[in-house]
């Protein structure tokens, strides 16, 4: 994370084209060929800064209070990652800013940024298939209370089976991932264009939650 915050603080400074992959490992204290050994280019450098962001985002729907709905749940996430002074402070929002404009006029470093959104876009995914779960046991417990197992008088012997794959989110919850992320992507991708201070109603977080206030309506649980 230092050599990003390093490449960071040269691409603000300074600017993207000014910047080289070598300055950026001497601000960071590492020869160039460590710097080489992490990263293919100065603006892979970047990714994560932008992954930070994308990790607390998907980690607060997850510890979002399970009572929640869904719905519920991704505003809950949005209030505590993109609030300025609870998840990101306002100075750090101004480096969001500035990297976020950056990637929108270089195609290198607009790659990496949408690397990241695709991948933050799996994360939540799986997260919303743990909600799920998570969801779905509680109910069947409650429901369906599970009798003790009496044993057997002659039983067969037990064949140990191959250990289960990990699920994997449905096309549904894959398809709900995208929207949520899109919500907030688009959120701080248009702020990032405008000079106006992060908080408040024009700030990511509002605006996240107005995008997700428009779908809202839309059909959030799993299909049967």
């Amino acid at each position: 994370m230092e050599i990003a915050r390093a490449a960071a603080g040269l691409f603000a400074g300074r600017g993207l084209k000014a910047t080289r992959a070598e300055d950026i490992a001497q601000a960071a204290g590492i020869a160039p060929r460590t710097f080489y050994r992490y990263f293919a280019s100065k603006e892979e450098a970047i990714a994560p800064l932008y992954a930070a962001g994308a990790r607390r985002w998907a980690e607060a729907v997850r510890e979002a209070p399970p009572e929640l709905s869904l719905p519920d749940a991704l505003e809950h996430a949005v209030r505590q990652t993109l609030t300025p002074g609870v998840g990101v402070s306002a100075a750090s929002w101004e480096w969001v800013r500035t990297l976020i404009r950056l990637a929108s006029t270089s195609p290198a470093l607009g790659k990496v940024w949408a690397e990241v959104c695709h991948a933050s876009e799996g994360a939540l995914g799986e997260v919303l298939r743990e909600r799920a779960a998570r969801s779905a046991a509680g109910l069947d417990n409650v429901a369906e209370p599970v009798e003790p197992a009496q044993p057997a008088e002659s039983a067969e012997p037990v064949v140990s089976a191959e250990p289960a794959q990990p699920a994997e989110p449905t096309p549904r919850q894959r398809f709900l991932a995208a929207v949520a992320g899109a919500a907030v992507r688009v959120a701080v991708e248009s702020w990032s264009t405008t000079d106006r201070p992060p908080n408040g109603p024009d700030g990511p977080a509002e605006l996240a939650l107005r995008n997700l206030e428009a779908v809202r309506g839309m059909e959030w649980r799993e299909r049967e």
